[in-house]
């Protein structure tokens, strides 16, 4: 189950699509995850995943050619909605029963739109035929994000060493500016 949460956490599948795919789905050397059987014609794509996804991937048991085992999807469904329930009591966080694989592709794709505040590569991502799919996540970042905080901190370099460091904590690089180097990351 986990490494299934994980799975659409990070690549924004849709619960069918994950479910459906196979072990030569997956390149355990690049972190990558093909996923060929896209529902709402959607088109295949390739999903870049973390060493944490790649090695839950792994060591799932090898019972059958589907990553996940021949039940359906309903069974697991159930399953899980049975884990959830248990967990919300025990927590005492009834929130935990609002969690859903389908929210898991929301998520990503607010967060996703958060981060880059574009749109259309939010749709690419997501596998969207249609913007007014993608959409949902502008209002959905809105309603998470009321601050609007559009506020950055800008670092300057000219030294290739400082912006690989840069990089490395998240920045992103905006431009040359007088033949400085200018990168930017959201407060």
């Amino acid at each position: 189950m986990a490494a299934y949460l994980q799975l659409l956490k990070e690549t924004g599948m849709r619960p069918g699509e994950a479910w459906d795919l196979k072990w030569t789905d997956i390149n355990v050397t690049n972190n990558t995850v093909m996923m060929n059987n896209p529902e709402k014609n959607s088109k295949p794509m390739i999903f870049n995943v973390s060493n944490r996804c790649m090695s839950m991937l792994s060591n799932l048991p090898k019972k059958s050619n589907k990553m996940f085992g021949d039940t359906s999807l309903d069974v697991h469904r159930t399953n899980f909605r049975a884990q959830r329930k248990r967990i919300a009591r025990k927590s005492g966080n009834p929130r935990i029963l609002m969690v859903t694989f389908q929210r898991l592709r929301h998520l990503k794709g607010t967060m996703e739109y958060h981060r880059t505040k574009d749109i259309l590569h939010v749709m690419k991502l997501l596998g969207h035929r249609n913007i007014k799919n993608t959409l949902v996540y502008i209002d959905l970042d809105n309603a998470l994000f009321k601050s609007g905080n559009d506020e950055f901190t800008v670092k300057i370099t000219n030294d290739a060493r400082e912006a690989c460091q840069l990089i490395e904590v998240g920045f992103e690089y905006v431009g040359n500016i007088h033949g400085k180097e200018v990168f930017r990351k959201r407060k």
